[in-house]
């Protein structure tokens, strides 16, 4: 499991990387719940790189809020990387950020399937010319499975955001 502040030196090192390019994020969490943007807002001086979160437990919050489409939550279901992508690009266009992320899974202790066993979780990232989208299996109980997601999403986003080395 991942330890708090562990959680919290990657979101302190997200927002030194953003605050450096002068970028703002905003994210769109199900099975997290909101521990991605409570770690985030953790950090003092947050309100300077992060712009807002939501939370779309549910399918209907997910069309209304993020404008999912409900054919994509019909053919790939709310746990899917289509639905990862679409959460990431409708919590960019309604924010004012200029980098989203997104996550869907499945914490547990129930819920999975053979397809998409407890531990599956999808993430989407959106900025205005790009697109990333991943698929993870973590394992653990629920509140692990959310720390890792959390973590997960944090390094990706970092990683998103820092600058690529000048060559030699």
């Amino acid at each position: 499991m991942q330890s708090n502040s562990y959680l919290l030196k990657l979101a302190e090192q997200l927002g030194n990387a953003l605050k450096a390019r002068g970028l703002k994020l905003s994210v769109a969490e199900s099975c997290t719940g909101g521990m991605l943007a409570q770690t985030i807002t953790a950090i003092a001086g947050s309100s300077a790189w992060f712009d807002c979160g939501f939370v779309t437990y549910s399918n209907q919050a997910k069309m209304g809020i993020l404008k999912v489409l409900s054919s994509s939550l019909d053919t790939h279901g709310a746990v899917s990387e289509q639905v990862a992508l679409e959460m990431a690009l409708g919590c960019l266009k309604i924010s004012q950020a200029d980098i989203a992320a997104s996550i869907t899974g499945i914490a547990g202790p129930d819920g999975g399937s053979a397809e998409k066993p407890v531990g599956t979780v999808f993430f989407g990232f959106a900025t205005a010319n790009q697109t990333q989208i991943y698929t993870q299996h973590f394992a653990g109980d629920r509140d692990s499975v959310r720390q890792q997601s959390v973590a997960f999403a944090l390094t990706q986003m970092i990683e998103m955001v820092r600058p690529v080395p000048a060559s030699a």
